[in-house]
């Protein structure tokens, strides 16, 4: 097979699992894995680039930090909102996009939790919560007649968005 093959993908997957043991990381990754099209790898990406979520006040100022905030150019009453800034962490970027497409054609219910994964109650009901939301998101931006792209960007960014309430959820805070 060749070097991104799914046997090199579902190493990389394994290696996600083994890579952090560390106690400081398993809480955050295990909540992030909860929204759908974020497996390990990309909880743990999240989880390690954000390095603790309590660090930013507001969703949408990771939502920022990340770089998918839209563009404004305003000027005295008017306001004009472009496309995203990508003035910002695009390795995060890249994986929040990725796993929004998930949520095109996605149902709204839960994903199952994988073996070895413990997250509290209160923070699976609310990354539950974000999961019926985006799908719904999606749904009505595709019969909005958006653009398929700049739907999944909009739902990439309330996905950072709730990547961000949960993550705060798994550190107690």
């Amino acid at each position: 097979m060749r070097p991104g093959g799914r046997r090199a993908q579902g190493r990389a997957r394994r290696e996600g699992e083994v890579a952090f043991p560390k106690p400081r990381w398993k809480p955050s990754r295990d909540a992030l894995k909860c929204p759908k099209g974020i497996d390990a790898v990309t909880a743990v990406s999240i989880a390690c680039e954000a390095d603790g979520f309590s660090r930013f006040a507001t969703a949408s100022g990771f939502a920022a930090w990340v770089g998918l905030a839209p563009s404004e150019h305003s000027g005295g009453e008017s306001q004009c909102r472009g496309g995203i800034t990508k003035a910002g962490n695009r390795h995060l970027r890249r994986p929040l996009v990725e796993a929004a497409w998930h949520y095109k054609g996605a149902s709204r219910s839960p994903k199952d939790l994988t073996k070895g994964q413990s997250v509290d109650a209160a923070t699976r009901r609310h990354a539950n919560a974000g999961v019926r939301r985006l799908v719904d998101r999606r749904r009505a931006l595709g019969e909005a007649g958006k653009r398929s792209s700049v739907a999944n960007v909009a739902v990439a960014r309330e996905l950072a968005c709730w990547c961000w309430a949960v993550g705060l959820m798994a550190e107690g805070a």
